[in-house]
């Protein structure tokens, strides 16, 4: 029984069934009450140095604040809002509750441990919501997205791409973002470095395995002790084993009865 089995029977009973759903819950009305003037979503970001100064509940309201409207206004705070969801259920469904639970949580924990390290950046939730991206992309490779509502594309390639933007931003970002994008990937590796590894062992024994195949494909069945034709050069002749020669030797069929008789020396 591996860790996660044991910690599931021990506290399985504590997970909540269907959580992204309240974040979607919790981050709409974080945004609807902004834009009445009732919440300033400053307040509720991480900012390790101001959580150091007393403002403890921001360690926890990070995580209820929408992504920015960005080019598309609203419409895509909706789109980002219904891929989280759809992606988020196909993982509890995958893994169930507990485990999907257990994921935003060591997500959250990483996300917010590191963030300490950084006192004065402002931390957003975007890179826990990357990693469920990512792990999302790992056990559905081939699930199509409609990009720009038209070009299906698969999301492993989408994944590769953000994979590629994680490299060059942690190459040439700055502390706070490298240290985002570790949490990121410290989680998804979590959950899936055992996976990742045994795929690789079966890949590397499926390469052996077919360049093996090929091999015994390529060598030949029978081969002609005298004039060395085998049974691929020339596939339609006959070839036969001679019972008076030691050592099972094969001839083909213009030497299987003229060839001189090969005979061990037992002395």
């Amino acid at each position: 029984m591996s860790l996660l089995d044991k910690m599931e029977r021990r506290w399985g009973r504590y997970a909540i069934p269907n959580i992204a759903l309240y974040f979607v819950i919790g981050q709409v009305f974080v945004l609807l009450a902004s834009l009445l003037g009732k919440i300033n979503v400053g307040d509720l970001v991480l900012v390790p140095g101001i959580v150091m100064q007393g403002e403890w509940w921001r360690v926890f309201t990070y995580m209820l604040v929408p992504p920015p409207p960005g080019v598309l206004g609203y419409l895509l705070i909706a789109f980002a809002f219904y891929i989280f969801y759809m992606m988020s259920s196909a993982l509890e469904e995958a893994w169930g509750a507990f485990r999907f639970n257990l994921f935003l949580l060591l997500g959250w924990v990483l996300t917010t441990g590191l963030s300490f390290f950084i006192l004065g950046s402002a931390v957003s939730n975007s890179f826990l919501a990357g990693s469920v991206f990512l792990a999302f992309a790992f056990l559905n490779p081939n699930f199509e997205f409609l990009l720009f509502f038209i070009l299906p594309v698969k999301v492993k390639w989408l994944a590769l791409i953000t994979w590629g933007l994680y490299a060059v931003s942690f190459i040439k970002g700055p502390v706070a973002v490298r240290l985002m994008i570790m949490a990121s990937i410290g989680n998804f590796l979590i959950f899936f470095a055992r996976d990742i590894i045994r795929g690789t062992k079966q890949r590397k024994r499926n390469v052996k395995r077919s360049i093996q195949q090929r091999a015994e494909r390529d060598e030949p069945r029978h081969k002609c002790v005298v004039c060395g034709k085998t049974d691929l050069t020339e596939p339609t002749m006959d070839f036969r084993y001679c019972s008076k020669c030691s050592g099972n030797k094969c001839y083909c069929s213009e030497h299987i009865r003229n060839h001189p008789h090969i005979v061990a020396d037992n002395g």
